[in-house]
């Protein structure tokens, strides 16, 4: 079983229907469904708007326009993918966009405090200011970088994975990672020393 069956099975393990029959019953004109199903991929989306997108506000407004264009396209889905991974590739390319559409903007703003979890073992400061100076590393990376980055690293996507929700060729995917892990490292240099960490 691929990928897709794993996660499209997950729904009838709880006992409610699946991602792809909520998607189908939402085409057949299931009022209810596509709420179901959002409710359900709600977090994993929001982290995924957030962590590409340069400001909390951009991230909401971009996962909108996401949801309102899966609302729209859904008819169009096609079974060969897992539909989580459907709507994270529409919610990165909406977050990609709206960058492409906001690239005059020169400001980046710092990340509120739903970006991180502090260890209970360290300092809870000590874990903002690294959770901020490595938002602040990751905004110096061009979008498609920062996305495959994020893809990769941060939410742990296999390269193959990673270039199917990018709609990009995985030598693409590994290239852009390395190129943003060669960026990342200089500007974040500074944390390998343990008193700044």
């Amino acid at each position: 079983m691929g990928i897709a069956g794993v996660n499209e099975g997950v729904g009838d393990l709880l006992g409610g229907r699946s991602d792809v029959e909520l998607l189908a019953a939402h085409v057949a004109g299931d009022t209810s469904a596509f709420t179901t199903l959002v409710h359900r991929h709600q977090e994993h989306l929001w982290m995924t708007a957030r962590r590409t997108s340069y400001t909390t506000e951009d991230a909401a407004d971009a996962l909108q326009e996401a949801l309102l264009s899966a609302h729209r396209t859904a008819a169009s889905f096609r079974a060969d993918a897992a539909v989580r991974s459907w709507l994270h590739k529409i919610v990165v390319n909406a977050c990609l966009d709206r960058i492409r559409r906001n690239r005059s903007r020169p400001t980046v703003s710092l990340p509120d405090g739903d970006s991180f979890d502090p260890a209970d073992s360290r300092d809870p400061m000590a874990t903002v200011e690294t959770s901020i100076e490595v938002h602040k590393a990751l905004m110096t990376l061009a979008p498609e970088q920062r996305a495959a980055v994020v893809a990769v690293d941060m939410e742990g996507y296999s390269v193959a994975d990673a270039a199917r929700l990018l709609g990009v060729p995985a030598g693409t995917v590994k290239s852009r990672c390395a190129r943003g892990r060669l960026k990342l490292a200089v500007h974040l240099e500074f944390l390998r020393y343990d008193g700044n960490r």
